[in-house]
């Protein structure tokens, strides 16, 4: 455990931190391990609320910045054909670990995808905010066939006991005042329609755009909660030991177990047959 919070050194903390948001995309490769043994998988409700939307029999589904496999397998389990992209090569090395032989991996970030096969499904699971936004979603289209779906899904995990976010919050203070990623179209958290939603309705390339939440609830020990934040961006590009010192001090106020909230955004759009 102590290994896989201390495994970036200040050497590749910086190096994140010159690189900016591009950087912080790439950087999760030094906790591949980690992140795939305390990120939460998806339920399989998620593929339920996919295919039902889609309407069809979907064989064929690119995925966007697959990480560790996490929704790889999900879909893979189904008969899909899926082709997993992912730019960094630790995170694609984990991925195989864990997702049938039938999954096909590439070691490519969005922007260098080129169009040329269609795909009935085109999904990116907490990846989405990585991408590129000039011309994302020209080349989101370019991927799908007519009528296809795209999915993006993903969401934050919270400490459902205000009482314990609030002291985790006061202890994590001196060293990072939030560790969430602001909405990419600056829409606020009240509105109705979140981003991507926000941007796939601006899009003439899309149509039927639909936000779900699946709502999940899960316990998780103080450790494990502590592994969980080991594998977030805001926390790996801080310097290695203010890092270690932030999880020093959360572990202090976190009861031995905690509830979380791991709800699940899911946004749907359909390819525009007239595009």
């Amino acid at each position: 455990m102590r290994a896989a919070l201390q495994g970036l050194t200040t050497e590749v903390a910086a190096r994140v931190r010159m690189c900016g948001m591009s950087g912080r995309a790439r950087s999760f490769g030094v906790i591949a391990e980690a992140y795939e043994r305390f990120r939460p998988g998806y339920p399989v409700e998620l593929l339920d609320v996919v295919m039902a939307y889609a309407g069809r029999p979907v064989r064929s589904a690119l995925e966007i910045g697959a990480g560790t496999g996490k929704a790889t397998r999900l879909f893979a389990q189904q008969g899909i054909t899926v082709t997993a992209t992912e730019p960094d090569g630790a995170m694609l090395d984990e991925l195989r670990k864990h997702v049938p032989a039938s999954v096909r991996t590439v070691r490519a970030a969005f922007e260098d995808v080129r169009p040329g096969e269609e795909y009935g499904l085109v999904y990116a699971a907490a990846a989405l905010h990585w991408t590129v936004p000039e011309g994302r979603w020209t080349r989101m289209a370019a991927l799908l066939e007519p009528g296809g779906v795209f999915a993006s899904f993903g969401g934050p995990i919270q400490l459902a006991d205000p009482a314990v976010e609030k002291v985790v919050r006061a202890a994590r203070a001196p060293f990072l005042e939030s560790d969430e990623i602001p909405s990419p179209d600056g829409t606020p958290p009240e509105c109705d329609m979140q981003w991507p939603g926000t941007e796939l309705q601006r899009s003439e390339w899309f149509t039927d755009v639909q936000q779900r939440v699946i709502e999940r609830r899960l316990t998780m020990s103080a450790r494990e909660y502590i592994g969980q934040l080991s594998t977030i961006s805001a926390y790996l590009v801080l310097p290695a030991f203010e890092r270690e010192q932030a999880f020093g001090q959360i572990m202090q106020v976190l009861p031995r177990t905690v509830e979380i909230t791991a709800d699940v955004t899911v946004h749907l759009a359909r390819r525009n047959h007239e595009q």
